[in-house]
C-alpha cells in the first residue's frame, strides 16, 4: 500500500455557504487551504485530489429518496425549501446550489474512502467534511448530507467489514449514530459536550447501539467547561481500548474544532494544542488498529480565524507525515490574506501556549466525586462489557 496522503480539496466545496451572518461561515474552509498551502502541505507527498460529487445512489447509500427530492427543489428555488425535512431553517437555511456544494463535500469524503481501500492512500484527509447531524430523512445542525455517514457506508460497500468512527466534535454525532444503530459493522465513538447544556440533546452513555448491535455506539458526554487536561483524560479512557477490542479495518475519525475555549457556539475549554494532541493520538491509533488505514475529517469550529485553520491544519500536517511544531510561525502572507478577507488580526504561531497534560485513568486513580470521572466511568459500565473489557 502506498504511505502518501491525499488531501480532499475543491474550491467548490466553499459553496457551501447559508449566508451573511451564519456561524458556517466558508471563509474558514479557504483560510484553512491557504494555510495547508502557505506550509507546502499541498506538495508532494501530499497529493490534492477533487472527487466527483456524489451521485444519486452514493446519496442513497445514507440518505431516503424523499429527502434527496426536497434538497434538490430547495437548491432550485430557496423558497420552496420544506421545512418538515429541516430545510429552510434557522439553522439550515436554503440556498442556490445547496444540493451541488453538500454533494460535493460528500464526494470528498466518499473519495477519500475510496482512495484509502484501493490503496491509493493508507491516510486521506477532508477537512471541508464532518458533516455528522444530517440524518437519512432531513438537514439538522448546519449540515444538509452526512458525508461522514456515507464514507464509512461506501467503505461497507466495498468490502470493508469492520469499521470505527471517532467522533470528538463538542457536539454529539448523532447522524452517524444513527445512521448504523443496528449495523454491528460499525463502532461509533463520540467525545462531547453533556446533552443537558448543548445541541443535539442526545449522546448520554446509555445510547449503546441497537438490537442486534448492542455496543456499537459508545457516548462520552463531558461536563461543560472540561479543558485539556479532563478532555485527553476521557479521550485516552475510552477510545484505546475500545478500538483494541473492535479491530477496525478503516478508523475514520471527525475533527470538529469547536472544543476550543474560544468558540462561540459551546462551553468546553480546550486548546489549540490539545485539539493538535488527539488528532496526533488518532494518528498512532489508526496504525495501532487500523493498519494505518485512517480518514480524517473536519466538522464544526465558528471561531473561523483563531482556531479552525491552524486545527484543521496540523491534522493535515499530521497526516501528511510531517507535523507542524506548535512554537512554529505562521506564515506572514497567510496573516495578510487573513486580514485582507476578514479584517482581522490572525495569529502568530500554531499554538496557543500551552502543552497539554493529563493524568491516565488507569493509573491516575478514580475520583467518585468529580463530575469528569463520573462521566468516563458512566460510559464504560454502558459499553465495555458487551467488548469483553473491564469497566
Amino acid at each position: 500500500m502506498s504511505g502518501r496522503a491525499q488531501l480532499m480539496w475543491d474550491e467548490a466545496v466553499t459553496g457551501y455557504d447559508f449566508g451573511r451572518g451564519h456561524p458556517m461561515d466558508p471563509v474558514r474552509l479557504a483560510l484553512t487551504m491557504r494555510l495547508v498551502e502557505a506550509f507546502g502541505l499541498d506538495r508532494a507527498p501530499v497529493e490534492v485530489v477533487a472527487a466527483r460529487p456524489a451521485g444519486e445512489s452514493t446519496l442513497r447509500l445514507v440518505h431516503r429518496a424523499d429527502y434527496l427530492d426536497a434538497v434538490r427543489a430547495a437548491s432550485a428555488d430557496p423558497a420552496a425549501a420544506d421545512a418538515t425535512y429541516g430545510l429552510g431553517t434557522e439553522d439550515d437555511p436554503a440556498f442556490r446550489g445547496m444540493h451541488e456544494a453538500s454533494a460535493l463535500i460528500a464526494g470528498q469524503s466518499v473519495g477519500a474512502a475510496e482512495a484509502v481501500v484501493r490503496g491509493d492512500a493508507l491516510h486521506a484527509v477532508n477537512f471541508a467534511g464532518g458533516l455528522h447531524h444530517a440524518m437519512p430523512g432531513g438537514a439538522a445542525g448546519f449540515c444538509i448530507y452526512n458525508d461522514a455517514a456515507l464514507a464509512i457506508a461506501r467503505l461497507l460497500e466495498l468490502g470493508v467489514e469492520r469499521v470505527a468512527y471517532v467522533d470528538t466534535d463538542v457536539h454529539h454525532g448523532d447522524g452517524v449514530q444513527a445512521a448504523f444503530w443496528e449495523d454491528p459493522r460499525v463502532l461509533t465513538i463520540s467525545v462531547h459536550e453533556h446533552p443537558r447544556t448543548l445541541f443535539p440533546g442526545t449522546g448520554w452513555p446509555q445510547e449503546t447501539g441497537g438490537p442486534g448491535a448492542e455496543g456499537s455506539a459508545a457516548n462520552l458526554a463531558l461536563p461543560a467547561g472540561t479543558g485539556d487536561a479532563g478532555w485527553l483524560r476521557a479521550f485516552h479512557a475510552v477510545v484505546p481500548e475500545l478500538l483494541g477490542a473492535f479491530r477496525p479495518q478503516v478508523l475514520v475519525t471527525q475533527h470538529g474544532a469547536d472544543t476550543h475555549i474560544e468558540d462561540p457556539l459551546a462551553h468546553l475549554g480546550v486548546s489549540l494544542d490539545g485539539q493538535r494532541a488527539v488528532a496526533l493520538a488518532c494518528h498512532t491509533l489508526a496504525h495501532e488498529h487500523a493498519d494505518g488505514r485512517w480518514i480524517a475529517l473536519g466538522g464544526g469550529g465558528y471561531a473561523v480565524v483563531d482556531v479552525v485553520p491552524r486545527a484543521w491544519t496540523h491534522l493535515t500536517a499530521i497526516a501528511a507525515g510531517r507535523p507542524l511544531a506548535p512554537e512554529t510561525r505562521v506564515p506572514e502572507d497567510w496573516r495578510h490574506e487573513v486580514f485582507r478577507r476578514t479584517r482581522q488580526p490572525a495569529p502568530h504561531r500554531m499554538t496557543d501556549g500551552v502543552e497539554p497534560r493529563w493524568r491516565d485513568f488507569a493509573e491516575g486513580g478514580y475520583d467518585p466525586a468529580d463530575r469528569l470521572d463520573q462521566a468516563i466511568l458512566a460510559t464504560r459500565r454502558a459499553v465495555f462489557p458487551a467488548h469483553g473489557l473491564l469497566p
